[in-house]
Formats: structure tokens, C-alpha cells, sequence
């Protein structure tokens, strides 16, 4: 069979995505290949594919148990002879299933990383026609990245070991050039071919709010949203409690997950998470990476994360399954201060926190900008984008306004050419804002003629232009863990007299707390109001016509019953995305559902008459 065959026969599909093909082909010529493909590309198939073609078996390292269980699910509910070796597994299924690959019942089986440092594991599989080895999550080899294990340090010795040695592919979503080139070298790449698919995500909605209650902000959104599955990420413990006893207390369908819960109630959450028992997950960054659910239809970071790695593969985790999803990041400068307490708290070698700390920097410019937000994403792993503007996250959508802002530029380049050294922007925000603070007053910055004359201003008002003034070129951001800023010539010409600024910016109100009227107190609460009315991402289209979305609905109750009976994910049985075509191309005989997306044979004997079923009595009592 020709991969095209297999891909129709157990997958459903009916022709490759970009990219997948040339990966394919690569790993069938026994060529190492590392492939960095965003969430949503099918890397997996990348794999599974060859995995099914060659001789013996694949061995997939795999970091996550829970990852494992997913994906072996999904195989064997296409009967694609799967398996997991790994501490869930009880002692029995354990020698069931070394027995199977003994024999060569099995051809893909997922283990960790860890399990490769185990002696009889790797005795036993010295023993074995390995053709394939897969690295899944491969950035993990590397201490730049997100999500370091070190555990896949061992993966290069494990496979020069082995007696022959088999084609390795590596596979990750996002990477950094000093990622990519860790990956190679680490883990024993060997003349490999590297594709890089690009890290886009045109189906995501970026957005970064700042300047509201946060917590009125998740209850409002969660509410106008009661049929979508979302994660609310958390920086700590405290506040995924807090959020969650919050949203709990409102009726919200939801569960919680960090590492200072039992096993027992970590598994339970996530579970109900994945059969779709609760609606809305609140977690830390210990939960998700894992999550192979395609149906997340947001993700909310109600606090930053620590670098814009951990930012994309989080907020990654929605739409799955290609259709329309949100990531939405509450920003407030608080976020700054609790990373910084938790590398300084969680990382001892002082270079290393360096790095962290620089990574933390390029996150806070991420949630300053006032430009395009996938433009910066996408620079920032490397692409350079033909275009500007997406016109598909807030900052291109109208949460974004430009007004002339030479009087303030103005003020902003003059401060800092009054003040003849380098500083951040958050002393010269004082200086402008006219804070009386000791190294205001250690410099004798009281003195300077642009003390307090940005005071309509607050502090965080005064950096967000101070970083539009960076983005025009009109300062120089050195980098560093505490970049400084300095005049560029466009900028001296500006302090002198000479040119216009036109600055985006995000609304923000120039109304003093302290000398706020009632009337004005009032307006301001009413604002805010509307503001939470509006949900912060403007999908450029629904998930399902408005004709069809009734029937989807009804499909998605069929689907859950139906998981509820065999114990799997509803995603498992169908994805969102395959819901929604039925639903717009209402088959009525089985050759009419084989076409839909994601029904092969397997799915296809085992759910279409169910579907076609409730496909038909939905039309009927319509009609």
C-alpha cells in the first residue's frame, strides 16, 4: 500500500496536508528528518504512517502518560495495532505486552523517555527489529527550551546502542533557532533533512487585554461561551484555586489542576476535562501538555507566562481540530513581578536565569506591542512574514487605535536626553508621570523640566508609549535583564522640534483616581462594563452555520452518548470538525458518509449508521 492508501483506509482523509508527504517520504528512505510543525499540521501521521510501512516496530518517546493513552486510543479505535509501556501499566499488561512485540503483534508502542534508562528495557529491545524511532516533543532535549526533561538527554545513547540502528524522526511544534540546532546535536540526528512547517496558526484569534478586571473579564467571557471548552492558565497554585472556587460559585461547569492536588483528584480532573464532564479547565502550566483534545475552543492566560515558547504552545492547545478558536492573554504589569519571584525562586544557576530572565523581557514586548500579534510570534520563531497586518488578532481588528502622539513623543525623547545616562522605562515613567520616588530623587530627576508632565498619565499609561516610541525607532532597547533605552538620530530630531508621531496605541482613560468626580466614577464603571460585553476576540466566523448549528449540537449529544458507552473521548470517536461537515453536508447512505472528513473504514463500520441515524431524525422532526 502507498501512504496516500493508508491515509484514506484507517485516517479518513482524503488527501496529505502541506508538509506531511515530504516527511513521510523522507522517513520510508530511511533518512533521520527533524520536523517542526505547528499544533494542527498532523505530525502524528507523519510518524504513524511509515510506522505502519515498515518492517518491525516504531518506538515513540513520548513525554506524557497521559499523551500516550490519547493517541493509542485513537489507533486502536482504527484497529492500527498500538500499545503504551509505561508506570500505568500494571504488571500483567506489562508482559502482555512485551510478549506481543516479541512477536510482532504490535507495530507502533509509545514509551517515556525515562523508560529508556530502565536496564531490562533496554536489554529487551536489543533484541528487537526497531525500524523506526520517533522523538515526539523533541524540544524537550534542550535547556532553552519550555519544557527541559532531562530525561532526553538519554535518548541519543539509547540509540546508538542498539544493534542496528534505526531511522530516527524528531518532531516538535516550536523552536528557536538554538532549540533547532539542540535537537540535531543532542539527540544523534544523523545527516538529517529538517523541515520547517511554520509556526502559523491562521485559525487562532490573538488577543492581550489589560486595563480590566481580570476576574470579571473570565466570568463574563466564560458565561458568553457555555457550550465551548476552554483552559484558563495560572502563573501559581493560589490563583488557580482562587479563579476556580470563583467561577465554581457562579455555576460554571469547572475543574482545577496544579501539582499541589493528589493524583487521585489530578487524574479525576483531567479526565472529566477530556470526556467533556466539565466544560473549563483553571490550571497551572503542569497540565496540558498532555491534552491531545481537539475541541478547546479557547485558551485564556489570566496571568503571563514566562516566555513566549511556553505562551504559543499553551495557547496552542485550542483549535486542534482547525476551526476558529481564541487565545486571549490578561496582561497587567503584577504578571512581571510574579515570573521574576519564580525564576529567581525556581532556577539556581545564575546564567541560566539570566536567559529566563531575557525570555521573560521579549514575553513583556509581546503584550506591549501595539502591532500585529502573529507578525511578532512569528518573527520571533523566525519566519519573516511578507505581510504586516493579519487582520485576525486584536491588534489588527480595532482594539487598536493611532493618534498623533507628538506632544507626549515629544516629551518621552526630551526626558531621556535631559537625563545624560541610560535607564528602563519604568524610572523614566516616574520622571514623566512626576513620582517622587528615592532614585527620583537619588538623580535629582525632580529638577528636570519633564518631571510630571506626562502626570495625566499613570505609570503603566507612560511605558505603554515609551514602547510605542521603540517600535517607531524613535529609542534603542538594549537587551539584557534590565534593558536600558537610548536616543536614536530620529529620535534627537524629534526632542529638537522636528517631525510628527503617529503611535498606536490600546485605549486607555486619562482620568486620575485621585481626583475622580462621582459622575466621572460612574462613566468609568459603565465602560468597563461594555468593555467585558465585548468579547475580546471577534471571530471571523462561527464553527458551524447558523442553519446547521442545531444539528451539530445534536451530533455532538449522539457523540457523547456514544463515549459515555464505549469509554472514550468524544474526540476520539469524532472530532469537532468532523461533526461539522454532516452537519452542512448531511449524508444520508453510508457512501455519502465516507466522505466525510476523518471517516475511514474502521470509523466508518463502527459509527455511521449511529450517525446517519441521528442525521436523519434530527431532519425529520425539523421538517
Amino acid at each position: 500500500m502507498e501512504p496516500l492508501d493508508i491515509l484514506k483506509q484507517y485516517f479518513g482523509y482524503p488527501s496529505f496536508r502541506p508538509g506531511q508527504e515530504e516527511v513521510i517520504s523522507t522517513l520510508l528512505s530511511s533518512q533521520d528528518c527533524l520536523a517542526i510543525m505547528p499544533t494542527g499540521a498532523g505530525k502524528s501521521l507523519c510518524y504513524q504512517i511509515p510506522g505502519l510501512m515498515l518492517p518491525g516496530i516504531t518506538l515513540i518517546i513520548s513525554p506524557l502518560i497521559s499523551l500516550m493513552k490519547d493517541q493509542v486510543d485513537a489507533l486502536t479505535d482504527q484497529d492500527i495495532p498500538a500499545a503504551f509501556i509505561n508506570s500505568q501499566c500494571t504488571l500483567e499488561e506489562s508482559k502482555a505486552r512485551f510478549s506481543a512485540i516479541r512477536i510482532g503483534k504490535l507495530k507502533l508502542v509509545y514509551v517515556s523517555p525515562e523508560r529508556l534508562e530502565n536496564d531490562f528495557f533496554r536489554s529487551f529491545m536489543e533484541n528487537i527489529p526497531i525500524s523506526m524511532v520517533v522523538i515526539d516533543e523533541a524540544h524537550c532535549v534542550s535547556q532553552w527550551g519550555h519544557d527541559f526533561r532531562p530525561s532526553y538527554c538519554a535518548i541519543k545513547d539509547f540509540i546508538e546502542n542498539l544493534p542496528q540502528r534505526p531511522v530516527v524522526g524528531a518532531f516538535t511544534a516550536t523552536a528557536t533557532e538554538q532549540v533547532k540546532k539542540d535537537m540535531l546535536d543532542l539527540l544523534g540526528l544523523q545527516q538529517a533533512k529538517v523541515f520547517i512547517g511554520g509556526f502559523d496558526r491562521p485559525n487562532l484569534y490573538f488577543s492581550v487585554v489589560q486595563n480590566v478586571s481580570k476576574a470579571a473579564f473570565t466570568l463574563q467571557y466564560v458565561k458568553d461561551h457555555p457550550e465551548d471548552s476552554g483552559i484558563i492558565y495560572c502563573a501559581t497554585r493560589k490563583v488557580v484555586d482562587t479563579v476556580y472556587e470563583a467561577l465554581k460559585k457562579q455555576g460554571v461547569s469547572v475543574g482545577h489542576y496544579h501539582a499541589g492536588l493528589a493524583d487521585k483528584v489530578r487524574k479525576s480532573m483531567q479526565e472529566k476535562f477530556i470526556y467533556d464532564k466539565i466544560q473549563v479547565m483553571v490550571a497551572t502550566n503542569a497540565f496540558g501538555m498532555g491534552i491531545d483534545k481537539s475541541n478547546v475552543r479557547y485558551v485564556i492566560h489570566y496571568q503571563m507566562p514566562k516566555n513566549i515558547e511556553s505562551y504559543y504552545q499553551e495557547a496552542g492547545r485550542a483549535g486542534r481540530d482547525g476551526l476558529p478558536s481564541d487565545c486571549i492573554l490578561l496582561f497587567s504589569w503584577q504578571d512581571k513581578k510574579i515570573q521574576e519571584f519564580l525564576i529567581e525562586n525556581s532556577v539556581e544557576d545564575y546564567s541560566q536565569q539570566q536567559i529566563e530572565k531575557k525570555q521573560l523581557q521579549q514575553m513583556i514586548e509581546y503584550c506591549q506591542t501595539t502591532h500585529c500579534l502573529r507578525h511578532y510570534i512569528l518573527r520571533y520563531f523566525g519566519e519573516q512574514p511578507a505581510w504586516k497586518e493579519c487582520h485576525n488578532c486584536g491588534n489588527c481588528e480595532g482594539e487598536v487605535v493611532t493618534e498623533d502622539r507628538t506632544k507626549e513623543a515629544r516629551l518621552i525623547c526630551q526626558c531621556i536626553g535631559s537625563m545624560r545616562r541610560k535607564f528602563g522605562s519604568t524610572l523614566i515613567a516616574d520622571v514623566l508621570h512626576g513620582t517622587d520616588s528615592d532614585r527620583v530623587e537619588r538623580y535629582g530627576f525632580q529638577r528636570l523640566a519633564q518631571f510630571g508632565a506626562l502626570s495625566e498619565y499613570t505609570t503603566s499609561e507612560i511605558r505603554d508609549l515609551i514602547t510605542g516610541c521603540v517600535e517607531e525607532e524613535l529609542l534603542d532597547k538594549e537587551p539584557g535583564q534590565y534593558p536600558v533605552l537610548e536616543l536614536t538620530y530620529k529620535g534627537r530630531q524629534l526632542a529638537n522640534g522636528f517631525g510628527q508621531v503617529l503611535l498606536k496605541h490600546k485605549a486607555v482613560r486619562k482620568v486620575k483616581a485621585s481626583t475622580e468626580k462621582k459622575e466621572d466614577r460612574k462613566k468609568k464603571k459603565d465602560e468597563s462594563r461594555r468593555i467585558l460585553e465585548v468579547p475580546a476576540a471577534k471571530r471571523k466566523k462561527t464553527a458551524v452555520n447558523a442553519a446547521d448549528k442545531d444539528l451539530f449540537e445534536a451530533l455532538r449529544g449522539t457523540r457523547l452518548e456514544l463515549s459515555k458507552e464505549m469509554g472514550m473521548p468524544p474526540y476520539i470517536i469524532f472530532p469537532d470538525a468532523s461533526l461539522q461537515d454532516m452537519a452542512e453536508k448531511k449524508p444520508t447512505t453510508l457512501d455519502e458518509f465516507k466522505d466525510i472528513k476523518g471517516v475511514g473504514e474502521k470509523k466508518l463500520k463502527s459509527y455511521g449508521k449511529i450517525f446517519l441515524q441521528a442525521i436523519a431524525d434530527f431532519v425529520s422532526q425539523s421538517s
